[in-house]
């Protein structure tokens, strides 16, 4: 617990500092993508079994999406800070492309789209609303693919 307390503190105060630096060193570069590709791999691993519900692949599990869509609507809320920090200049490999420090404002209006449906699938979970599950599952997956096609590369 400790640990996790002391990574989470450190990831802060490396993130609070990119947004007061004008430049990154390269390191701090590595650290910002690395940062970035972890809490996309954690969206990732919690929409992975809606993409299945929604299939018919497995069965809709209320208690998973309570728990994922309580985790998406979390992990939504970070991402905008985990892109403070602007790599273009840094020699890095990342699938985001250059526009998203262009027009932050359209990327954190995005971010927030998958807060509000990941809050509203939380929402219908909560109050027993199974005809809205597939949904509001599929609504998510819009979010991402809304940010994918505009700022990221396949």
């Amino acid at each position: 617990m400790l640990k996790s307390v002391t990574l989470i503190a450190a990831s802060t105060i490396l993130l609070a500092s990119f947004s007061t630096s004008a430049a990154l060193s390269d390191k701090q570069a590595k650290n910002a993508v690395e940062f970035r590709k972890s809490i996309f791999q954690l969206v990732k691993s919690n929409v992975g079994p809606f993409g299945a519900m929604v299939k018919g692949q497995m069965p809709i599990d209320e208690a998973l999406i309570e728990k994922n869509a309580t985790r998406l609507h979390q992990l939504s809320l970070m991402l905008p800070d985990y892109f403070v920090a602007d790599t273009r200049s840094n020699d890095v490999q990342t699938s985001a492309l250059d526009k998203i420090w262009d027009n932050q404002g359209d990327f954190n209006y995005k971010a927030q789209n998958m807060t509000t449906k990941s809050k509203e699938l939380l929402d219908a979970v909560q109050n027993k609303q199974s005809d809205e599950y597939v949904g509001k599952m599929r609504a998510i997956f819009g979010t991402c693919k809304a940010c994918h096609d505009d700022y990221k590369a396949d």
